[in-house]
Order: structure tokens, then sequence, then C-alpha cells
């Protein structure tokens, strides 16, 4: 079964002992989602790593980078076997991936989860979102991202789905959030509106901003425009003709202009994780890791 690793399996015991805390868990997500997101009186940045920063090794081994890089916060995406916690996960592995972050002292700040799936029916891809919502709670992540569709055919149902559980993951204490993906933070943001709800809003993606207008379109201009929508962001660099596997800071994006004007439109606390590094051995990835961690707590001291 997907994401079943050796010695990754907790007793049913355990499993049950643990999903009955999940009704204060949803409480205990819900007052980190506060703090993450800028409700609270800190001013705080969450500085964090994806585990897709090491490639295609275990999330056991990305965590233990994380920690040797001098990480607080993780973000969870990809690891060896596609996405570490997604809608098909078991939620005994769910639950054991968040006892593995923070055995590591980290803390989980979101879920790179993948998406749901309308392309049969929009019930099927309600399902789907609220087991990935579900997922989030069992492994402790206050907010997941939902890659943006670029199928004109799918789009209504996708947003709909979203728009449909929008109070579930409230309820649950996790906020859902649209990540550009084959488009700009403008589009994304026209879409939010759309769905017009308290609980989905926007992880900007400056790489990702550039990936998909070739390098045309600056995120410094993109950013403009979204009007206090953003709530955290994947720190991804960028090179022509189309590379993102870049150390923040070494590429085009100009992460301290870019952050001035989200902090003039109200993002002013929150996650800033990087998802991205230059390729290398792991102990290259855990340096550039760092170097990353740096930068970063360099501009926005």
């Amino acid at each position: 079964m997907k994401n079943r690793k050796p010695g990754s399996f907790i007793s049913r015991r355990q499993f049950i002992g643990n999903v009955m805390l999940l009704t204060t868990s949803a409480t205990l997500i819900s007052g980190c989602k506060t703090s993450l997101l800028g409700s609270g009186k800190s001013s705080r940045w969450q500085i964090g790593a994806y585990t897709r920063v090491w490639g295609r090794v275990n999330y056991r081994v990305a965590l233990d980078g994380m920690a040797e890089a001098g990480y607080k916060f993780a973000g969870l995406s990809t690891h060896e076997d596609g996405r570490v916690v997604d809608r098909d996960t078991p939620p005994e592995v769910a639950v054991t991936v968040g006892e593995e972050i923070r055995k590591r002292g980290l803390e989980l700040n979101t879920l790179s989860g993948g998406s749901h799936d309308v392309s049969k029916s929009l019930e099927e891809g309600i399902a789907g979102l609220k087991r990935l919502i579900d997922n989030s709670v069992y492994c402790g992540s206050p907010t997941i991202q939902i890659n943006a569709i670029n199928n004109p055919e799918l789009e209504g149902p996708f947003y709909k789905a979203i728009a449909e559980c929008c109070d579930y993951a409230a309820e649950k204490g996790v906020m859902i959030t649209l990540k550009p993906h084959g488009n700009v933070g403008v589009h994304c943001m026209e879409q939010i509106k759309k769905v017009s709800h308290h609980n989905f809003k926007l992880w900007y993606d400056p790489g990702n901003v550039y990936h998909a207008t070739h390098g045309e379109t600056d995120p410094v201009n993109d950013a403009a425009g979204l009007n206090g929508y953003v709530v955290g962001m994947a720190v991804k660099d960028f090179r022509l003709p189309r590379n993102v596997d870049v150390t923040p800071g070494t590429g085009m994006v100009d992460f301290p202009k870019l952050l001035d004007i989200l902090r003039q439109d109200g993002f002013t606390r929150g996650p800033l994780v990087v998802e991205c590094v230059d390729p290398g051995d792991l102990a290259f990835l855990t340096s550039e890791a760092r170097k990353a961690r740096e930068f970063l707590e360099k501009i926005i001291s």
C-alpha cells in the first residue's frame, strides 16, 4: 500500500490512542494556525524547509537534514515515494510522520500533499480533499497547499470541491491554501475571490511564477496586486531557461523587494518555507539549505 515503509507501522492500540487525541489535536492545530498565519500578536516569521530540498530520499533523512541545517519548522512535500502525505496515505502513516517530525524538535507548518481529483466526479473530488484535510490533522499541519489547476474543463468542479470543503477544514483547524502552479499569483487570487471563504487563502511561489511564464513575469510585479491574500510562501528561486533547483538568493527572484511588497500588503508574519536548492549530494544539500535559512534570516531581521 502506498507510503508504507519498513518500520513505519504503529500498533493498533497506539493508533487508536492517537486517534482519540485528534479531538484535542484539532484545537491545538487551530491555535498553531493562529500563530503561524498572523492572527496573534507575534511578529515572528516561521522559516522552514520542505522535504523536497533533500531530493528523493526517505522523508526521515530530509528531517535529519532540516535539523542539522538549523531549521525549527518543517514542510512536507515530496520524498522517495511521491508525496510524504497525500489524500491516499493511511491515517496511521500520517500519524507516524507527525511523530517523526516532533522527535527531531521540529514543528510542522505546512503540508503540500498534492490535490484532489474531480475528473470522475465532483463528489469524488470532495471526498478526496476531505481525506487530505483529515491527514493534515493526523500529521499535525495547520495548512494544506493545493496546486492551482491548469485544465479549463475541470476548473469549475475543482474550485467547487474546495468551496464545499472550506467549512470542513475550518472545523478541523486546517487552512486550505492555493499555490501557483503553471500560472501566476494574480490568477490564483481571482479563483480565491470566487470561492470567497475566509478559510481559503494564497500560498505564494515566486519561482513557479517565473517558471510558468518562461521568466517573463517578475514575481515582484505579480505580487503587487495580491491584495493581502498571501498567508505563506514557498521560497523558490529561478534561473533561465526554466530551472527552479536554485538556492534562494542566487537566482532571479528579488526576495528582499518581494517581501517588502508583501509586507506592505499585510503579509507581515507567517511561514517562509524553502522548497529547492542547487543540486548535489546530501551533505551539499544540507549546506545549501543552511545558506538559504541564513539568507532569509538576514532579510527579515
